[in-house]
């Protein structure tokens, strides 16, 4: 059972600046499929759904439930196209600062700079690669008797992008899992770990991980999370 959220201010990073600790980095990959709905609509945090096999995460079945973040790959789509990695985006749960450093870690250089080969690689024929926050359990709030993993992208989509493969790195743990008195304290901690995720990754140490081949290798990935 999921404990209350303590009183208290919380960490503004996670995990150690010298890079991720065992048992991280986590790989997993999956087919994105249509979930409950409610985080965009209820949360107004919408999340990527990946079917889970029995409890194990990357290979790990004793991974503890709760908040985690990393870099998640797609492939190409119209909703990878449709802004390309590094370019203006309508993200709003983090500051343009944070927004400008963390696609300039995913991609590499200002959207002006980098167009021709934005175009030719990463977010046309590749796929692309972003900023991640996910959550691992049974989601107290909602009373959900299956385990499931949803990952909020960090970054604004204007095309859905079921069906697409996902790739994912796990580099750190941000909280246990929490049962909320009301969904606003919900959604104000589900901001928080946004912006957590943001300035963790954008550490040295976990900011080349969003340069791993295996976030846009997709051939022949099954469609449960693996």
């Amino acid at each position: 059972m999921a404990a209350k959220r303590p009183d208290g201010p919380r960490e503004t990073v996670a995990g150690p600046d010298d890079g991720p600790q065992p048992p991280f980095p986590l790989k997993l990959n999956g087919k994105v499929i249509k979930g409950f709905g409610r985080g965009s609509s209820e949360l107004g945090i919408p999340t990527a759904n990946i079917p889970l096999s029995g409890l194990s995460v990357g290979g790990h079945e004793d991974i503890e439930s709760g908040v985690y973040y990393g870099w998640a790959g797609l492939t190409p789509s119209a909703a990878t196209r449709q802004h390309a990695q590094g370019s203006e985006s309508k993200y709003h749960h983090l500051g343009s600062h944070m927004k400008g450093m963390l696609a300039k870690i995913a991609f590499g250089g200002s959207a002006e700079d980098d167009e021709e080969e934005r175009r030719s690689t990463w977010s046309y024929d590749k796929g692309a690669v972003y900023p991640m926050v996910m959550s691992i359990g049974y989601n107290p709030v909602y009373k959900n008797t299956v385990r499931s993993v949803e990952v909020h992208v960090m970054h604004h989509f204007e095309h859905e992008f079921y069906g697409s493969h996902m790739n994912i790195i796990i580099l750190g743990f941000i909280r246990p899992e929490y049962d909320y008195v009301s969904k606003e304290k919900l959604i104000e901690d589900i901001k928080t770990d946004v912006e957590v995720a943001g300035r963790s990754l954008g550490r040295k140490a976990y900011a080349k991980y969003a340069k791993d081949p295996y976030l846009l290798e997709f051939e022949g990935k099954g469609d449960v999370a693996s």
